[in-house]
Parts: C-alpha cells; sequence; structure tokens
C-alpha cells in the first residue's frame, strides 16, 4: 500500500509541475477511472473512518466497491475488503473489533463480518432472499437487515421454494390482484420488504415485521426507514398500511411503528402473520410522511423526518423528535424553509446535525431539542455524514461540479472543513474544468431565478461558443454545484459548449413556496424562466445564439417535449425518459401519489382532466420542428417507455428529424458503464451534429 500511496504522490507532483496548457478536456474515459468515495462511518473511538470505494470495471460492464479504513486525522488509507464481488455499507461493532457490511461476494447479497485484528470475514447471513441494509445496535448482541420475503411464508426454506418454482416455471405469467406490482425499475412479484433481527454470533434471522406490506417503505433519497434502540430491545420503523392495501399507490402517509425485538410467535395458521397487532404506531396523527427514524444515544429520543400532507411527496421534510419517557412530538426545525435531508445525533443526545439543500450547495445545519433553532455549521455540497464520539468532528463526503466526493472533516466548533481522501486528485489534476458560475434573472412574475453557467475548457471570452441548456429533473429537485456520473456538465462542457442549468419554478433550495408553485403548472412558469434564461444566455458576447440546444431528462425530458411543442428556437433538442401525454401516463406509472398531486386529482375528475390536456405535450405535436433525440430505458417504471415511443413514433410520421436510444436493461437511469458510454456518445454525437459540426 505505500508503493500504492507513493506513487500517487508522485503523479500529483508531476502534474502540478506541468503547465497548465498540458490540461486536457474531461474524456468518458476519465470518469470511469474516477473513484467513487462514499458512505464514511466513524469507529467508537473516534480514531478511523471506514468507508466504501467504488470502481468501474469497463469490461464487465459492472462497479465493484470495496472497503477503505483512514484515519480520522487524516493519513493512508488502507484498503480491507477485496476479491470476487462487491462489499458496502460497512459498520462498526460497538466495541471496534470488527466491521459488519453487505458483501456478494458468495454470490448474492448477504451480511458478513470482518474481524479488524486479522482474518477472513465470515458469512453471518445465509437468508435465500438475500440481505441488506445491516445495522447493528449499540448493546453489539443484534444486527439489523433488510430482505424482500414472501409475507405467508413462515420460514427462509418457504422463500426457498417459492424462489426456485419461480426461476424454473417455464411460465412467466403474473397474476395481479393490487396496485404497486411494479415501483421505479422492478417488479415486486408478490414479495415485500421486511426487517430481521439476527444474533451477533449467527443464527436463525426473525422477521421483525411480517405481513403484505412493506415494512420499512422504500423512499427514494431517505435515510434508512428502521433504527434499533441503543439497548437492542425496540426497533422503530417506516411503514404504510394504507386501506385498501392498493392505496399505497395514491397515499405517502408513512407512519413510525415500534415493535419488541423479542421473537414474534407465528399465528395457528403457520402463515407469518401479520405485526399491526403488535407494533405500535407513534405518528398516527400526522396524516403526511414520517420516515428516517432514528434513536438517540441515550435511548431517550426518535429523530425523524416529516411531512404535514398526505399524497405530497414534495411537501416540506421537518425534523422532529418523539420523546419515548412522555410520548410527546416536538419540532426541531420549525420556521426553516429548507428540506431537511440526511441527520446525525451528537453524542449529547441534544444536538442533531443535519443537511439541507440551499440554492445550489447542500450546507450542514444544527438543532437541538432543548433549544430548537436552526443554526449553520458548514457551506458547501454534503452528504453522508456521522459525529464523531467527542462530539467535536463530523466526517461526511463533499462534491463540486468539478470534483468528485471524497471524505471531509468538519470541526463542529467552527465549521473548518480538512479533506481526508485524495484518492481523485492525480485525475483531477491533469483535467481543465472550469467551476460553476452563479447568475440570477428575472423570470416569471418577476422572480428572482438562479441559474448555474460552466465554461468550456480553455475558453476564449474573445470567440463564439455554441450552448446547451439542461434542464433538470424532478421536478421538485435542483441543479446543485455537485458531481454528476449522469448528467455531467463538465462532460458537454469538455466538447466546446457554454452550459446552462436553470433552477426554474419548483426548484429545492428556495423555500417550499417555490417549490409547490410548479404543481398544476408544469408548462407555465418554469417554460418562461427557462427561456428568459436563455434569453440571458444568448446575450452573452461568447454565445452564437444560433447555436444553442437543450437537454433533460424525467421532468427535464417532459420540458424537452414541451419546448418542442412551443418554440423553434433551439436547433437540436434531447428528451430523455420524458413525459409525452399526461392522460396515458396516468395509467401507466406507478407512484399515483405523484401525478394526481401535480395534476389535483385523477385521470377522470374534470378539473384534473382539463389540467392534463393544458399542460400535454401530445396535445400540439403539430408544432414540432426541431430535430430531437429521444432516450429511453426499458425498465423505467416511473416513466413507461410508452410514453417515449409514442413521441418517436409521432416524430417519425411528421418527418421531424428524429432517433432513439433505447436501452432494454436500464431504468429511470442509465447506470451500466457500457450504456452510459454509449449514451454520452449518442447524445453528444446528436448535439455535435446540429451545434457543433
Amino acid at each position: 500500500m505505500r508503493r500504492r500511496f507513493s506513487i500517487g504522490i508522485l503523479l500529483i507532483l508531476l502534474t502540478a509541475a506541468m503547465p497548465a496548457t498540458a490540461k486536457r478536456p474531461i474524456a468518458f474515459e476519465d470518469m470511469m477511472q474516477i473513484q467513487q468515495i462514499s458512505d464514511p462511518q466513524i469507529s467508537p473511538d473516534g480514531r478511523w473512518v471506514a468507508y466504501v470505494q467504488t470502481s468501474v470495471e469497463f469490461e464487465a460492464n459492472k462497479k465493484v466497491g470495496h472497503i477503505w479504513l483512514i484515519p480520522a486525522e487524516g493519513g493512508e488509507p488502507r484498503q480491507l475488503t477485496r476479491g470476487e464481488g462487491s462489499d458496502g455499507r460497512p459498520r462498526w461493532s460497538p466495541d471496534g473489533k470488527s466491521l459488519a457490511f453487505v458483501s456478494t461476494r458468495s454470490g448474492k447479497s448477504q451480511v458478513w463480518i470482518l474481524p479488524l485484528s486479522g482474518g477472513e470475514a465470515r458469512q453471518l447471513t445465509h437468508i435465500s432472499t438475500e440481505a441488506d441494509g445491516v445495522t447493528w445496535a449499540a448493546n453489539g448482541a443484534t444486527l439489523l437487515f433488510t430482505s424482500s420475503v414472501y409475507p405467508d411464508c413462515a420460514d427462509d426454506a418457504c422463500n426457498k421454494k417459492r424462489l426456485e418454482e419461480a426461476e424454473t416455471s417455464k411460465v412467466k405469467a403474473r397474476i395481479i390482484d393490487r396496485l404497486f406490482f411494479r415501483h421505479w425499475n422492478v417488479w415486486t412479484e408478490g414479495r415485500y420488504t421486511h426487517l430481521f433481527a439476527v444474533a451477533a454470533t449467527g443464527g436463525e434471522p426473525r422477521d421483525l415485521t411480517p405481513g403484505a406490506y412493506d415494512a420499512p417503505t422504500f423512499f427514494l433519497g431517505a435515510p434508512d426507514g428502521y433504527a434499533i434502540s441503543p439497548d437492542g430491545t425496540e426497533v422503530c420503523y417506516t411503514s404504510n398500511r394504507a386501506k385498501p392495501p392498493s392505496a399505497v399507490a395514491w397515499t405517502t402517509n408513512n407512519d413510525l411503528y415500534l415493535v419488541s425485538v423479542a421473537p414474534v410467535s407465528p399465528p395457528a395458521s403457520g402463515g407469518a402473520g401479520d405485526s399491526a397487532a403488535t407494533a405500535r404506531n407513534i405518528t398516527a396523527a400526522n396524516p403526511g410522511s414520517d420516515a428516517s427514524p432514528q434513536y438517540s444515544p441515550n435511548g431517550r429520543y426518535i429523530a425523524y423526518t416529516s411531512q404535514a400532507r398526505d399524497g405530497y411527496e414534495s411537501d416540506l421534510f421537518r425534523l422532529r423528535v418523539y420523546d419515548r419517557e412522555t410520548q410527546e412530538i416536538k419540532d426541531l426545525t420549525t420556521g426553516f424553509d429548507q428540506w431537511v435531508a440526511a441527520f446525525a445525533w451528537a453524542p449529547d443526545s441534544d444536538t442533531i446535525y443535519f443537511t439541507a439543500t440551499e440554492k445550489v450547495d447542500q450546507p450542514i445545519f444544527k438543532t437541538s431539542v432543548s433549544h430548537p433553532k436552526v443554526e449553520k455549521v458548514a457551506d458547501g455540497n454534503f452528504a453522508d455524514f456521522n459525529v464523531t464520539p467527542d462530539g467535536k468532528t463530523i466526517i461526511a463526503t463533499r462534491n463540486s461540479l468539478t470534483a468528485p466526493s471524497e471524505v471531509f472533516s468538519v470541526a463542529t466548533s467552527d465549521g473548518k472543513v480538512t479533506q481526508l481522501t485524495h484518492e481523485n486528485d492525480a485525475l483531477l489534476a491533469q483535467l481543465d474544468m472550469n467551476p460553476a458560475e452563479s447568475v440570477w434573472t428575472k423570470g416569471e412574475g418577476g422572480a428572482e431565478i438562479q441559474s448555474l453557467i460552466v465554461k468550456p475548457p480553455a475558453f476564449d471570452a474573445s470567440k463564439k461558443y455554441p450552448a446547451i441548456v439542461l434542464v433538470h429533473g424532478g421536478p421538485q429537485s435542483g441543479w446543485e454545484d455537485g458531481w454528476s456520473y449522469r448528467w455531467n456538465a463538465e462532460m458537454f462542457a469538455s466538447h466546446g459548449y457554454v452550459v446552462m442549468m436553470t433552477n426554474f419554478h419548483g426548484s429545492t433550495g428556495y423555500g417550499q413556496k417555490f417549490v409547490e408553485s410548479i404543481s398544476g403548472d408544469w408548462g407555465g412558469a418554469p417554460y418562461q424562466d427557462i427561456m428568459l434564461a436563455t434569453d440571458y444566455l444568448e446575450s452573452l458576447p461568447y454565445v452564437d445564439k444560433t447555436r444553442v440546444g437543450a437537454a433533460g431528462a424525467s421532468f427535464g425530458g417532459y420540458m424537452i417535449d414541451w419546448i418542442a411543442t412551443q418554440t423553434r428556437r433551439f436547433k437540436a433538442l434531447v428528451s430523455h425518459d420524458g413525459v409525452y401525454d399526461n392522460r396515458s401516463e396516468y395509467g401507466t406509472t406507478e407512484e399515483l401519489w405523484f401525478d394526481e398531486w401535480e395534476f389535483k386529482g385523477p385521470v377522470w375528475d374534470k378539473q384534473a382532466a382539463a389540467l392534463r390536456e393544458k399542460w400535454s405535450p401530445s396535445n400540439y405535436v403539430q408544432n414540432i420542428q426541431t430535430p430531437m433525440l429521444v432516450v429511453e430505458g426499458e425498465q423505467d417504471y416511473r416513466v413507461p417507455m410508452g410514453q417515449a415511443i409514442q413521441l418517436f413514433t409521432t416524430l417519425q410520421r411528421r418527418g421531424v428529424p428524429s432517433k432513439m436510444l433505447f436501452f432494454p436493461n436500464e431504468c429511470h437511469w442509465v447506470l451500466k458503464p457500457q450504456d452510459s458510454q454509449l449514451w454520452y456518445k449518442t447524445v453528444l454525437g446528436w448535439l455535435d451534429h446540429y451545434l457543433n459540426p
């Protein structure tokens, strides 16, 4: 390892000594060399940080993660896991002598335990339905993990038999009798995510959340939907117990439940039973979503994120605490108008640190149970993090548009930030990437709209450059000064484009009123914001306004479809996974709560139907003349492939220059390395053909 580190330092010194002209634009091959750093975890004594480092194995068309260790004060990293399979989610044992982690080294995802004193890792679970999300109880006796199981199976033998029967059967038909039969990119196949407890010494896992529902509930982007009390006797988890069961497709009323870790006795019928009788709902009074519970170190409180309104996945995420002694609930972020994301308790069981989007960054904030007032700790774009046992330091990942994630330490006293890992320094030193520049323009109704502009490498203000307008998805999301592997602004800039990314009405980071302004107005204010920002882009002396294109995915894909019907100002367009026909989208998507909130009701409601028709690009397709590339993944169940096929068919029938890039094995995102290579080649090739020949 010392030789490896020395070579890395030598490369840094050599590249630093090169003249500035030796730097080059970023290429796709550089993206594939980047080490992806995530999930830093502090040891119980505060001396070490375990983290996941993921590399691309391009020929195998996959990403492989392994666990690394670095001193909390910085120093040389050490690789802990190697070999076949991918390793992730490291979690320290309470005594600091071992790490639990999830690995596919046995061929399936299972929980393993690695002794840090030396020796091989031992496999803890052997469950046929695989294991994920391992968490260690503070008493060291019990671990939690999740697995997707058949709810009517009382044991793993039953699950194994059902899986084998499904795999070997020549009949692949499905019989479906309720909604949420598929979600995001998978068919549920009659299985539900359950929470299991297993002894640290091994043995048969116990299903803590039996029944025909997900417990914990899937919630995109949220921290864990479960936690175990410090004494190991109780588990808190998130679940949606909607009635009728199909209502999970149109309600977001997730609640927090408490259940004992003691074994659950199966009913006399022999089935897995229903834990609703033994589990206690502690957030029943709130109609919105309550999720991501975390016990305080002393065990008295459970902190969690909470939304007020049912059916609105983009409602304000607040931070609340449940007092286990008094059973009272308290808001800790009253008056704070940004979404609470990841959070972590300080060792005093009073202070809580959290991240929240603020304009184009995601700083670290803090509040407390005794004095619930939000204060900023550190600026930047931070992600997954936790707090050292002495409470003096936060360990987190941070990134920017010009740098992928690395592990950093943040002093809780003054917010001083120190970089700990440097896995990508040598590569980045070779690349010519310009940081994002923030600009503000007047949007619809005179609102102040922020955009990020990225200039191409070796930028020369005396020249004229083509430009690309990138439109973000969500739509309740936003462009941040953060690294991306799928829509990397520096990759677009490397082809000689000035890149603009606008946070239009509906974007996060500008207050909840701004977020909510997009609902029912998809083609209204957001479109006007983008057009006005494009006016500014075209007014820049170094932009050739005759060579401007636009591209986007998800809601960004919808907006590209809408733009195509409303204006001919762009020379080329790229629509990825975009909604084309609002009416047919309702009947084919899975999370109905999203569609019903955004268009004010189900498709048969007259007012909602009129709103869908008003903002549906399919109703104005006769106006499209701009050349368009359409991209779609067959396993995308959020915006199913019929949307792209309808659009492409219409473009072809009308004689509009068009092409479709279709991925049979991708979902709402393009994740496989070789598919990603084809995506960048095709998207940039399409834009280059029309804008930068």
